[in-house]
């Protein structure tokens, strides 16, 4: 999840790092920008996502997903269906209490979009199944690393219940390579993260253990 304001070198060259390290998934968090800054910003980090999975796989850049917070208006402009370059289009939209419901969002963007939906407590994951998203982040899964709590954590036995909702759940808050293991353990598909790969003083070797412990958690499990 970027936040260009705690990036230590651009956003784009940590995004291109990050994902030729490991991570697949990228999510255009900037609340402080709105209509073409946002827009303009996304395809710059879909461009550097794909330059950054092509680095990592030589099969193409086609492995990682890009989408966009909370603006359906800017993920359907940059939609596979438009006249967007490739390299510069977007998968998806992610969605909060303040954006459209993603039963609309759906609508809107098509039935192979990824609609992600924040949830903070189980039942808003059967919720978020029920509208058709593709998956939902569960958060503070731990004290986030990135900025001051704004609720209580939720722990793993809440993200283990989350899990049982029969959506891909994305574990959120305070996660990082050491942490990592406990996350999928207990049902994560995933995790998502801000700090522990932008506040890092080697972006890329921060995903790449990211990346490891993850893969060696679905292992054992």
């Amino acid at each position: 999840m970027t936040d260009r304001s705690l990036a230590r070198c651009p956003l784009e060259e940590v995004v291109s790092q990050a994902v030729a390290s490991g991570v697949d998934w990228v999510q255009v968090r900037e609340k402080d920008l709105t209509g073409k800054s946002l827009l303009e910003l996304s395809q710059r980090v879909a461009r550097a996502a794909r330059r950054g999975a092509a680095a990592r796989d030589t099969a193409g850049a086609a492995s990682v997903r890009v989408v966009v917070n909370r603006r359906s208006d800017v993920a359907l402009a940059l939609s596979p269906g438009t006249d967007t370059p490739p390299e510069g289009r977007i998968d998806g939209v992610h969605l909060g209490f303040d954006g459209v419901g993603p039963a609309e969002a759906r609508r809107l963007l098509g039935p192979e979009a990824l609609i992600r939906v924040s949830c903070h407590a189980p039942a808003e994951a059967v919720a978020a199944l029920e509208a058709a998203a593709s998956y939902v982040h569960l958060a503070p899964v731990f004290a986030p690393i990135s900025k001051t709590a704004g609720a209580p954590s939720l722990g793993l036995p809440a993200l283990a219940a989350a899990a049982e909702s029969g959506l891909p759940v994305l574990a959120q808050g305070g996660i990082d390579a050491k942490n990592a293991g406990e996350v999928v353990s207990a049902g994560a598909a995933g995790v998502a993260v801000t700090g522990a790969i932008l506040m890092a003083a080697d972006p890329g070797e921060a995903a790449g253990a990211l990346r490891r412990a993850l893969d060696a958690a679905g292992r054992a499990r």
